[in-house]
């Protein structure tokens, strides 16, 4: 089973992406807060979907993004950048993600989106 680790501040979000993902057959962990690249290691995730914004964290969803790609060990975890931001495509290409959707999405857009990058 792929797991997917999912950092949203939005509880409601939370609570729809895990129903979405475990209908879907995977395995999820949430975080509402910035996570370190060691915590991600130990959690193992096939792919990362990341809100850009992140309410009362110390990094955003881009600088977690970024330092997964920096680090040999994260890198080659897809990452998936979610935002209302409206220069989300910027930010996307600044800390290499490999994708980003804008918000709000839709959800089977969101489903197919992972699943191009989990298959």
């Amino acid at each position: 089973m792929k797991r997917i680790l999912i950092v949203e501040d939005d509880e409601d979000m939370i609570e729809l992406l895990k129903i979405v993902f475990r209908n879907s057959g995977y395995d999820v962990v949430f975080s509402n807060i910035s996570l370190e690249n060691k915590e991600i290691q130990e959690l193992c995730p096939d792919l990362a979907l990341l809100d850009v914004r992140l309410k009362g964290s110390p990094k955003s969803g881009a600088d977690i993004c970024r330092e997964l790609k920096e680090n040999t060990d994260t890198t080659g975890i897809p990452t998936i950048l979610v935002s209302a931001e409206l220069n989300i495509a910027e930010i996307a290409k600044q800390c290499n993600a490999n994708t980003y959707l804008a918000k709000p999405y839709n959800m089977l857009s969101l489903l197919l989106t992972v699943e191009r990058y989990l298959l």
